[in-house]
């Protein structure tokens, strides 16, 4: 056996029998060596003691059993026994953060992310000085730096993106115009001839169909397009609203389907598809709210914004007035727009412009009215969230229950979010109502529910993990629905001449923009 000076010389982790799943050697050492170290561990165990180390006459077995695994340092006999122990301890928490089962194939499926972390606690045989997050840092490898270069590049791209619009907009009206007069169209090489130009004719309709048209089928609203957003078909929308590569993928006519289901806070958002029929007149109701609750039930502040957008697409009907019904009793702060006729919003409730002969704008989305609400009252608070972790003997207890105020809304997609705490192992799950999802990663538990409505007013889910009660706040909820919080509708759109009724259609939106429970 060959003589080793450094302090730690591999670890691993094996099956009961002694079979290497991942290894990683500190130390000049065959495969065959390594194999016949770990397929000798088993049978220096005593079945009768429990220890936490054996010893032969060259190297020392520091390990801890995990279910059907063992996670075991192979040391020279002159290490320091209580170190080898720390280090044993951070080499098994760092296990569960990669993997969700301590079973032979997920070890294996995630082989290279723990030989990764690994390396950052050993260097050389000896320790580093690092802890959990450190590590979780250190693989993760997050950049500031390419973060700023691909942010710089993008702008780029879309910079030349709009020069190559810009530079195709102007051959096809050089084109169109040269066409009017009965001229040729100016060519691109200058050889002067018939085939110049007609090359110039097609190459101008070849920029012409791939980067103008395209723009127009983005800006055109599209009736029989089943998935995204209501604001998934138009340039410029809010990127800041949804992920960044999605909002390219869109803005480059892609069609991103999004799961229904285990969806994370960031990603639901602007889920509610567009009216399948967008008349000539379209209103689009918008509600977000912004609620923090203390852990004890008390509600800290809730703020709901609402805002009604007018579109109108067809320059007949620019002429109109919207009819709303206020029932609401919460005492909403309303507001319209400074070209909006206040005083006929005050008497009728009707939005109608200051100047009767003015039209609405045309192609444009305007935002007509808008309102807030602010409170701290309680019985406000659409849906309630009781969370309960209580100590036992082996951590934590925790059951959270949930419980629709609100009787009117339907509320999808909803996700409330439990932190866990940090290298113990999945939770333990009892009784549920939905379904849940355990991210090790990010060490939270995701409790899904794909509807709550008056039939499923109230709910629960009980788990145990280690941990203390603390470590289970803040809970986190997101949603969406199709009903608006504050009881304000449209009723009626009539022409300003001869109050004669106008077809339109609405969309309504209500989401969560902070909904915490601290």
């Amino acid at each position: 056996m060959a003589t080793f000076t450094q302090v730690l010389l591999a670890a691993a982790v094996c099956t009961k029998a002694g079979k290497a799943i991942v290894s990683r050697q500190f130390v000049e050492m065959t495969r065959t060596c390594i194999e016949g170290l770990l397929a000798a561990f088993p049978k220096l165990l005593n079945t009768g003691k429990q220890h936490t180390f054996v010893e032969t006459e060259s190297v020392r077995y520091v390990y801890q059993p995990m279910e059907k695994l063992y996670m075991v340092l192979i040391t020279t006999k002159n290490s320091n026994i209580l170190e080898d122990l720390e280090t044993l301890r951070l080499f098994s928490r760092v296990i569960p953060e990669y993997c969700r089962a301590l079973e032979e194939t997920e070890i294996s499926d995630h082989c290279f992310d723990l030989i990764f972390a690994f390396d950052e606690i050993v260097a050389l045989g000896y320790r580093e000085n690092v802890n959990l997050a450190q590590i979780r840092t250190f693989t993760e490898m997050d950049s500031h730096e390419e973060k700023v270069f691909r942010a710089v590049r993008e702008t780029q791209e879309r910079e030349a993106k709009a020069e190559m619009r810009r530079k195709a907009k102007e051959l096809q009206q050089a084109r169109r115009d040269a066409e009017r007069q009965g001229k040729k169209a100016p060519g691109f090489g200058g050889f002067g001839s018939s085939g110049g130009s007609s090359m110039s004719n097609n190459a101008v309709s070849l920029i012409s169909e791939t980067i103008i048209e395209p723009e127009k089928t983005k800006s055109a609203p599209v009736p029989s397009r089943p998935s995204g957003s209501g604001k998934a078909l138009k340039l410029g929308a809010k990127g800041k609203e949804v992920d960044h590569f999605v909002d390219k993928l869109k803005s480059e006519g892609e069609t991103i389907v999004t799961p229904s289901s285990g969806k994370r806070p960031s990603e639901v958002a602007k889920v509610l598809a567009p009216p399948v029929n967008m008349e000539s007149v379209h209103l689009r109701v918008e509600e977000k709210i912004s609620l923090t609750c203390s852990r004890d039930g008390g509600l800290q502040n809730m703020e709901v914004h609402g805002l009604i957008m007018l579109r109108v697409s067809d320059d007949k009907f620019g002429r109109i007035r919207v009819h709303i019904d206020n029932e609401d009793k919460k005492g909403v702060q309303l507001q319209t727009h400074p070209n909006v006729d206040k005083k006929l919003f005050t008497l009728d409730s009707v939005i109608g412009l200051k100047n009767p002969e003015k039209s609405f704008p045309v192609n444009s989305d305007v935002g007509v009215w808008k309102w807030r609400l602010q409170t701290t009252e309680e019985s406000f608070i659409p849906l309630t969230i009781n969370c309960w972790p209580s100590e036992s003997g082996n951590g934590c207890d925790v059951n959270i229950e949930y419980e629709l105020q609100e009787e009117r809304l339907e509320l999808n997609d909803v996700v409330i979010t439990i932190p866990l705490p940090a290298g113990v192992g999945s939770p333990v799950i009892g009784d549920i109502d939905g379904d849940y999802h355990h991210d090790s990663r990010r060490n939270t538990l995701e409790w899904t529910l794909p509807v709550i409505d008056s039939k499923n007013k109230t709910g629960s889910l009980e788990f145990s993990i280690a941990g203390h009660p603390n470590d289970f706040f803040p809970v986190t909820v997101s949603f969406v629905s199709k009903k608006n919080y504050c009881s304000l509708h449209v009723t009626k759109v009539n022409q300003v001449d001869g109050n004669s009724p106008v077809r339109y259609s609405t969309e309504t939106s209500f989401l969560v923009d902070k909904y915490e429970i601290l």
